[in-house]
């Protein structure tokens, strides 16, 4: 997937999902555009997963893939599965368990679990953020998982998310020698992929208050090919997607994105229809003044289609903003 992207000047939209529902609607998108995709979930859609009295990221990240492995049976896409903004300190229970959780389906002869995972590390100095990186790498590698690394802080905050609301100006531009560090420091390993950041923030925002620059990846990558050549080009990773114009959103394809994250839109896109639900049947859903209210419309079937719907809407301009509809590889492999 990430080959054909490269050669194609495209990239995948990867979905944050932390319910069946919200699954549905990213699988819906990708089969109507008839475009590969990726789904992803962060620590607190593994919390929400698991149930209130357990919050257990791990394993309902688990209860999450499992059932996405079974979903995408239906579809003739293909659909990677990633984790996101794992930070260090929550790294041995939460990465961990998902690796061993691919290498027990892998000797059971299955796919994996798991096709990458995200360590988000930008929090520490470079040196210690490519420490663990090189770590987790090695164990990724070991499974022919992908890992995505960052340097550099996208700002805002997101569930769980390394950025702050205050997060100084100049780190959220990733210098092109940081980028050649990586570079450095992890192709011996394997194969990873990098979320260099160019003014990216975590949210939505109104237009004009963030400032991209996405001639930092093309600088980044034009001083890695001419040291190391054409093959150590980098796969990078669009953080902060939400509310950016298309015009940024298609520059940074040719400069080899090939993966943006889209959170905050589809969060949105799923909500919108249900608040307008819940108002326009406020009587049915609320059972005013002791009436037995309409069990139509407070069963919660009844406004999370609504909700999948929407969010899948959305999804589809995500496959068209960044070109990959129309362009699944699922009959090439």
């Amino acid at each position: 997937m990430l080959d054909a992207a490269q050669e194609g000047d495209y990239a995948y939209p990867a979905i944050n999902c932390s319910s069946i529902p919200t699954l549905n609607a990213a699988f819906k998108a990708f089969a109507d555009q008839k475009s590969d995709g990726i789904i992803q979930f962060s620590t607190g859609a593994g919390q929400f997963a698991s149930g209130l009295n357990h919050k257990n990221a791990a394993l309902g990240t688990i209860v999450l893939a499992e059932a996405a492995h079974r979903l995408a049976e239906q579809y003739d896409v293909l659909v990677a599965l990633n984790t996101d903004h794992c930070q260090p300190h929550v790294a041995k229970d939460f990465l961990d368990p998902l690796i061993e959780a691919t290498a027990a389906r892998r000797a059971r002869g299955e796919n994996n679990l798991f096709q990458n995972h995200m360590l988000d590390a930008s929090g520490l100095p470079l040196d210690e953020n490519m420490a663990i990186s090189k770590e987790y790498l090695a164990k990724c590698v070991e499974h022919e998982i992908i890992l995505e690394v960052e340097a550099g802080v996208v700002g805002g905050e997101e569930d769980g998310a390394a950025g702050t609301e205050d997060t100084p100006a100049e780190k959220l531009y990733t210098t092109t020698e940081d980028m050649l560090a990586v570079h450095e420091a992890l192709s011996p390993i394997g194969r990873y992929s990098f979320a260099a950041t160019f003014g990216n923030v975590h949210g939505i925002y109104k237009p004009g208050s963030v400032k991209l620059d996405p001639s930092i990846l093309k600088k980044g990558q034009d001083a890695v090919i001419e040291k190391y050549g054409k093959e150590a080009e980098f796969d990078l990773v669009f953080h902060g997607g939400s509310g950016s114009t298309l015009e940024d959103i298609r520059e940074t394809l040719a400069y080899g994105v090939v993966k943006m994250n889209v959170d905050t839109d589809t969060q949105y896109w799923f909500s919108r229809p249900i608040a307008s639900h819940m108002m326009q049947n406020c009587e049915g859903v609320f059972m005013i003044d002791g009436e037995v209210g309409n069990k139509k419309v407070y069963d919660p079937r009844s406004y999370l289609k609504k909700g999948e719907e929407n969010m899948a809407l959305r999804v589809a301009q995500a496959c068209d903003d960044l070109l990959s509809t129309g362009k699944s590889i699922y009959g090439d492999v």
